[in-house]
């Protein structure tokens, strides 16, 4: 797992499987993980990550309810995880979900975990809104599309945006089951302002990408999402795994 530092109050840690980003945010005494890296050893690694960087740990939360962002819970046991109301219901209308499909992937890929996923309390944020963490407000923007739910998480004393799984450099957009391209444009076309301000965007998946880079890759999506069913892949992502994923878009589009 490799962290790295984007300002004094906002440090990365990205997963050596898929790039699964996991941000970690600070004011004052007070502190947010946000989604989660994948792997045991790195779940268990991120409690000594915060300590050693000296970040209080006040709760988890997550972009939406694919199951690799939901970890964080096998990292802080007991820890309330705050998610959009979008994202409350689909969990509860999928209990167990994330559960079944991190045992499958376990599965696949022949890892041993020490228990079992577990997401106990969920808090329901209201989206758009606020999130207090110390003196400051994390800005919380509805990011639908890909799925049925979803958050982008703005900080704006640091100019960092966490938008979930959107403008990824390693992968397209997705519109997995319950998403759709209507939705997912018009999270792009909020996103776009976002994007304008910021110093670094965190993508779910990948490197952090300065603005510039970031607003690239959004012309990107929408020009592939309003080209569907006969869109060509970006250049940078035209890898085999990619095109079973445009193969799926092309289904739903």
């Amino acid at each position: 797992m490799r962290v790295v530092g984007l300002h004094r109050d906002v440090l990365v840690a990205t997963s050596r499987i898929w790039q699964t980003t996991c941000t970690i945010v600070r004011s004052g005494e007070e502190g947010f993980v946000i989604d989660s890296p994948v792997l045991p050893d790195e779940l268990e690694m991120l409690p000594a990550v915060l300590e050693h960087a000296g970040f209080a740990f006040n709760g988890l939360l997550a972009t939406h309810a694919d199951f690799d962002h939901l970890l964080g819970r096998l990292a802080f046991t007991g820890a309330a995880v705050g998610v959009c109301e979008t994202t409350a219901a689909r969990l509860a209308a999928e209990p167990g979900a994330a559960a079944r499909e991190l045992r499958a992937f376990d599965d696949e890929h022949y890892v041993q975990r020490a228990a079992p996923l577990s997401l106990g309390q969920v808090q329901a944020l209201p989206v758009p809104g606020h999130c207090a963490v110390g003196e400051a407000e994390i800005e919380l923007h509805p990011a639908d599309g890909h799925t049925a739910d979803g958050m982008a998480l703005w900080v704006p004393w640091a100019r960092v945006l966490v938008c979930g799984d959107y403008l990824s450099p390693v992968e397209i957009p997705w519109i997995a089951d319950g998403g759709s391209r209507s939705a997912y444009l018009a999270t792009l076309a909020r996103l776009a302002a976002l994007v304008e301000q910021a110093e670094y965007v965190v993508p779910g998946h990948g490197a952090v990408l300065d603005a510039t880079r970031a607003a690239a890759i959004l012309r990107e999506d929408v020009a592939y999402l309003e080209a569907l069913p006969d869109a060509q892949l970006p250049i940078a992502r035209r890898s085999a795994a990619q095109r079973k994923i445009h193969a799926e878009n092309v289904s739903r589009a």
